[in-house]
């Protein structure tokens, strides 16, 4: 049977028992402290792609050659991302005898890109065999070159067991660069209790009885792609000019007052004090704040949510390329992945992963923001991926609309 809203919200139920998830973390963090307009300035720089380097050298590259399993592999991750028994790694250490050092270093894609750019121009990975970064900064990896190419004859779970709905993204359309740690939703979090009815639609935050009770994301991708949905345009094919369109529409809630304010994870503060009512956020913060707030839902609008994916990648450099892909293929395994969505509570991007859980823990198996189905995904979107030149441009009128 298909999900409808009302499930989607019930099932915000079954997750409180999460006490950590990776958005948890970085509300309680760095970007919880950040301003908005701190957002907005690393977006900003993050666009600026340094020039020379391996440019376009990635995708004609011959894949990672065979090898041997090594006795060790260095993953970066985002913080609280795995299970606290990082199950995953014991049992690829036991199977393989390879120790995984395992370093949560990413806290934002833009800071991590910053840390990383100089030694991956030069064709070093610092040490890395593994990073795990958001789909436009995976796709802008892929541009520069800093991205290996996998052998995907020696991905056999991965080949057999990603999901339909993360197969194809337009900036690695046969996965032969990235693959996807894990996923999530962006739509509305509204106050049941403060609201006339449910929202359904974007143009709930246009409504003038909640004037001054709106915010939207800091993250220019999910803003713009909610409202493009709405719109008519199709966020993962729009035009520069369809996104414009956008900006503008939300440029005249921000000069009637409408829209307070723009934020990163800092919205988590105002949905509990009742400064806002309706904003943009992401599914996880809304698990979280409903732990405290059972007045506190998440939809997608009926035009569409956006999906977004965390996706691996072997770094130019990596000093065990080969242990990497086949630590990639590891995670691919049902079995393997089971502990991880445990306690992740994400979109799992592992079929076979569900039929596991429904031995183990059925709550999780049956949850449709966990497993969703094809009626869910079918309402999502992945922003497309931007030339440089169109994501300077953006950016630009993005920053100037939220005030950076």
């Amino acid at each position: 049977m298909t999900p409808s809203n009302e499930d989607l919200e019930r099932e915000f139920e079954r997750l409180l028992r999460n006490p950590l998830t990776r958005r948890h973390i970085l509300k309680r963090g760095a970007a919880g402290v950040m301003s908005a307009s701190a957002l907005a300035y690393l977006a900003a720089c993050g666009s600026d792609e340094p020039a020379g380097g391996n440019g376009q050298k990635a995708k004609g590259e011959k894949p990672i050659a065979k090898g041997t399993i090594a006795d060790s592999l260095y993953v970066a991750n985002w913080p609280a991302y795995i299970d606290e028994d990082h199950t995953a790694l014991k049992s690829f250490q036991k199977k393989n005898g390879t120790k995984v050092k395992y370093v949560e270093e990413i806290n934002d894609n833009d800071q991590f890109f910053g840390k990383v750019r100089q030694q991956y121009q030069q064709g070093s990975s610092g040490g890395r065999d593994i990073h795990v970064v958001t789909d436009w900064m995976a796709a802008r990896m892929v541009r520069l070159g800093y991205v290996q190419k996998f052998d995907k004859s020696s991905m056999p779970n991965a080949n057999a067991n990603l999901i339909d709905r993360l197969k194809s993204p337009a900036f690695d359309p046969k996965r032969e660069f990235s693959m996807p740690w894990q996923s999530g939703m962006t739509g509305i979090i509204y106050r049941k209790d403060k609201v006339k009815s449910p929202p359904r639609s974007v143009a709930d935050l246009f409504n003038p009885a909640y004037k001054g009770k709106v915010t939207m994301l800091t993250e220019m991708r999910d803003t713009v792609g909610l409202v493009t949905a709405w719109q008519g345009g199709n966020p993962e094919k729009a035009s520069l000019d369809e996104y414009k369109k956008a900006i503008d529409k939300v440029q005249e809630g921000v000069d009637s007052g409408q829209i307070r304010g723009f934020t990163g994870n800092e919205y988590i503060k105002d949905i509990p004090k009742g400064d806002s009512w309706v904003i943009f956020g992401w599914s996880g913060d809304a698990v979280q704040l409903k732990a405290d707030n059972p007045n506190v839902e998440f939809v997608l609008p009926e035009s569409g949510g956006m999906l977004w994916t965390d996706n691996m990648q072997i770094p130019v450099g990596a000093p065990h390329a080969y242990t990497a892909e086949k630590f990639i293929d590891y995670i691919y395994e049902p079995e393997v992945q089971a502990p991880i969505e445990a306690y992740i509570n994400y979109i799992c991007p592992v079929n076979g992963t569900k039929e596991v859980m429904a031995k183990t823990d059925p709550s999780i198996a049956k949850n449709p923001l966990i497993f969703p189905d094809k009626s869910v995904f079918d309402n999502t979107y992945i922003f497309r991926d931007l030339t440089p030149e169109e994501e300077t441009e953006l950016n630009d009128a993005f920053q100037k609309l939220i005030g950076a």
